[in-house]
């Protein structure tokens, strides 16, 4: 299967006068899957220095309106994301699932490690500082009518991209893969051509492991598919 086949042949974001996406480096494919030392910046978050300045950037122009961002996760390594995969796959068996469903409950927001976007280091998870934090955070209700970060979505939705971050998981219809995602942001000049180089990789060999819960179901079909659909699931304009 050629993968590349599900890319946009134009790399250049439509409508991002602004946005000039960097040009495919020789990454180490280990960096890719979470797996290497990447040069990484930031307080109380990790990110490539290109990404965290277009954030501090972004940061400040949001504070003016009162809105506080703060980054609730951006970079996971390999072993981290496998920590969350085990888990989840490890409590949906103990209320009874079978394995592949309970592999299909994971993936509606969780992602297979080694295919995690927050693995580059150009990926944020945010919320609005200012209201007071209840439960879970990163819900979607929270972030629409009069949910506590409905402010700060708005004001993402129309100012992010003025600082090249961009939104993967939105909520178009014809989109595959992980459910929407309001508070999901990517650094677009750095994930674009990340993406390109991610999906030339031995994808299976450098992914699996040993101790990955529900390896029996995670074979080639299964990871070729998955790649298409939910790494490849994105919106356009990070293609």
């Amino acid at each position: 299967m050629n993968r590349l086949e599900f890319i946009n042949t134009g790399l250049a974001i439509m409508g991002l006068s602004q946005l000039q996406p960097d040009k495919i480096m020789n990454t180490d494919p280990l960096l890719l899957i979470g797996k290497g030392s990447p040069n990484l910046v930031g307080k109380n978050y990790a990110l490539l220095p290109e990404a965290d300045k277009a954030l501090q950037a972004m940061s400040a122009a949001a504070q003016k309106q009162d809105i506080t961002i703060k980054v609730v996760s951006s970079y996971r390594s390999f072993e981290r994301q496998k920590s969350i995969w085990n888990r989840k796959f490890l409590r949906f068996k103990s209320q009874g699932i079978q394995d592949g469903a309970a592999i299909r409950k994971i993936i509606e927001y969780s992602t297979l490690p080694g295919t995690s976007r927050h693995h580059w280091g150009t990926d944020i998870d945010i919320i609005d500082a200012g209201p007071p934090q209840e439960g879970d955070v990163l819900l979607t209700q929270k972030f629409h009518d009069n949910g506590p970060y409905n402010t700060l979505r708005e004001w993402m939705e129309t100012h992010a991209q003025d600082y090249d971050f961009l939104l993967p998981y939105t909520k178009d219809e014809n989109r595959s893969g992980f459910k929407y995602e309001p508070w999901h942001y990517s650094y677009a000049p750095k994930s674009i051509p990340m993406l390109k180089q991610y999906l030339e990789l031995d994808h299976r060999e450098l992914i699996f492991s040993a101790d990955l819960k529900g390896g029996d179901d995670l074979d080639q079909e299964f990871l070729e598919s998955y790649i298409q659909s939910h790494v490849m699931g994105i919106d356009r304009s990070l293609l």
